[in-house]
Parts: structure tokens; C-alpha cells; sequence
């Protein structure tokens, strides 16, 4: 889980630092392209920092998880949208695509799996 969050922490610090540059867009943007580019990287960044402090506990962080991984779908349906309407972006975005609808779903599948054998059993005597 980590290491996946390594992608949105890595990608969004890098967008936010370098801007539309990160994508090979540098100076034929404005700076309402920079802003926006940089603003989106930013709400990466904190994707990527959502999954990080669901890390500790996850069996308990079912919300925080699915609030994420909702987040995170919303994207990658906006990126397949792109994908249909422009054609098809480089490999880096593709590969986005694909964990965007596919991995981080599978793993809120794996975290709510996680969340559910955790859960204590509940004690058939009353309690006193």
C-alpha cells in the first residue's frame, strides 16, 4: 500500500513543483494552464497522503479508504473520458488509467476484506 501511494505522492509533488512542465507543456501554457495543472497536483499530493494515514489501522480506515478510492475513481474516469474523446495519452497516463479503475478499486475490495476478518467476534454470553 505504501508503495502505491508512492505514485500520487511522487506524481502530485513533482506537478506541483515543476507544473505543466512535468507533462513536457512548458511555455506554451498560460498561467491560468500552470495554476490549474499545479492546483489538480496538489489534490494528488493529498490523495496520496489520504492513503498514507490509512496505512496504520486499515482495518478501521474503511471510510477514509472508500472516500479515497472514490476520489480516485472520479479521476480515472475523467482520464477515460480524455482517452475517448482525444485519443490515447502516453504510456504514463495509461498506466494512470489503469490504476485508477482497476488497482486502487481491487484494493478497497482487499481493505474491506481486511476490515471484515478483523472485526471482533461477537461474545454470546450477556454482558455484566
Amino acid at each position: 500500500m505504501l508503495t502505491l501511494s508512492a505514485v500520487p505522492l511522487g506524481a502530485g509533488t513533482a506537478g506541483v513543483l515543476l507544473g505543466p512542465t512535468l507533462v513536457g507543456a512548458g511555455g506554451a501554457g498560460t498561467t491560468d494552464l500552470d495554476s490549474h495543472f499545479r492546483y489538480l497536483s496538489g489534490l494528488l499530493l493529498g490523495i496520496g497522503l489520504l492513503f498514507v494515514a490509512t496505512v496504520p489501522q486499515i482495518e478501521r480506515r474503511t471510510a477514509w479508504f472508500r472516500l479515497g478510492t472514490a476520489v480516485v475513481v472520479c479521476g480515472g474516469l475523467g482520464r477515460l473520458l480524455s482517452l475517448l474523446v482525444s485519443g490515447a495519452p502516453s504510456v504514463p497516463h495509461l498506466v494512470g488509467l489503469v490504476l485508477e479503475l482497476a488497482i486502487v478499486p481491487s484494493l478497497a475490495v482487499w481493505q474491506t476484506m481486511v476490515a471484515t476478518n478483523r472485526r471482533p467476534i461477537p461474545s454470546s454470553r450477556p454482558d455484566r
